[in-house]
């Protein structure tokens, strides 16, 4: 993959891509409140991101290059470890150029500056995929406008349209504080806080659309290397559209949702990627259950009304900053092309 040599710009409007038939036009939404997230409370234990400096000190010494530890060079607080966000999709967003000819913008429900960004026809008018990424903290309260949904129903109805979900994990949803604790100690990672509860505004759009799926949990993946997940079940027979050929696993992340369908009818959504738990780690509730495998990569197929594909995601597999490998890139591919 080629490198990009332009300089980066900042606070200016989308410029539209036209409609080329076989070239698909890539879009990113975040649905949080910057200001929001940036602007909790570090006193505060809970349903918030790390600081930059806790990123730091937990990682250690990962991010003592001066652009990272520098506080002339880059933000120590909450808004340092938002910004790694940013810095963790760009490799999706350069191989997508590549692959679609297309620059793939990144839109925030409200951005650093203020402005709000509704996912309204702005969006979704030069939009063929959609990406939106669930990384708002329940606590933040964003909930989607009714003329979001419509947008979204009406987007949809576009053939060839694919609508990619990504409600991240929800840990500590128990008001039982033993099971936070137990929750924590499953997954293991010191940066995530007893409860971190995400995605009021995908929990909302997929309410309203009638994706009968929930994020739960954040649970450990097995792994076969140090920080290399394990392979992912995959229901081939019922991938139609080919999404995860040649994809034999995503990339590694501490804690992962299990997505969660919450309809019996088979045919209204396939689990067509399956990842094994890592069951050496301190019991979930979920592997106390009996379960040895969680849900992480799901396909609504066209159906009714709308003529669009929808996908559910993580968002940390479309980031660098969890690692990533060709069968990674594979899958980054099959996503961004014309199916």
């Amino acid at each position: 993959m080629n490198e990009l040599r332009t300089a980066r710009t900042y606070n200016q409007d989308h410029v539209p891509r036209e409609y080329t038939p076989g070239r698909r036009r890539v879009s990113i939404y975040v649905s949080w409140s910057y200001p929001a997230e940036a602007g909790r409370d570090p006193a505060e234990l809970d349903n918030r991101f790390s600081t930059m400096t806790e990123v730091r000190r937990t990682t250690w010494p990962a991010y003592e290059d001066p652009k990272w530890s520098d506080p002339l060079r880059f933000q120590q607080g909450i808004a340092g470890s938002l910004e790694l966000f940013f810095w963790g999709w760009l490799p999706f967003q350069r191989f997508t150029q590549e692959i679609t000819g297309y620059p793939v913008p990144v839109y925030q429900r409200i951005d650093q500056a203020g402005f709000y960004t509704p996912l309204d026809e702005r969006v979704l008018a030069d939009t063929d995929t959609l990406l939106v990424f669930g990384l708002d903290h329940m606590i933040t309260g964003q909930e989607p406008e009714p003329g979001e949904i419509e947008a979204l129903r009406q987007f949809l109805t576009r053939e060839g349209t694919c609508l990619v979900l990504g409600p991240h994990h929800d840990v500590g949803a128990s008001d039982d504080l033993a099971v936070r604790d137990m929750e924590h100690h499953h997954h293991g990672d010191a940066l995530v806080p007893r409860q971190q509860r995400f995605a009021r505004y995908l929990r909302s759009v997929m309410r309203e659309l009638g994706v009968p799926v929930e994020n739960r949990y954040g649970l450990r993946p097995a792994v076969r290397a140090p920080r290399e997940i394990a392979p992912l079940s995959v229901a081939r027979d019922l991938d139609a559209k080919g999404w995860l050929e040649g994809v034999s696993s995503f990339n590694f992340h501490m804690h992962l949702p299990h997505y969660a369908v919450t309809t019996d009818d088979p045919d209204a959504v396939h689990v067509l990627g399956r990842q094994p738990i890592d069951l050496s780690r301190p019991p979930h509730p979920f592997t106390e259950a009996g379960n040895t495998e969680f849900n992480m990569f799901l396909w609504m197929p066209p159906g009714g009304e709308r003529a669009g594909d929808v996908l559910l995601a993580d968002s940390t597999i479309f980031s660098s900053l969890f690692g990533g490998d060709e069968s990674l890139r594979a899958f980054w591919k099959n996503i961004v092309s014309s199916k």
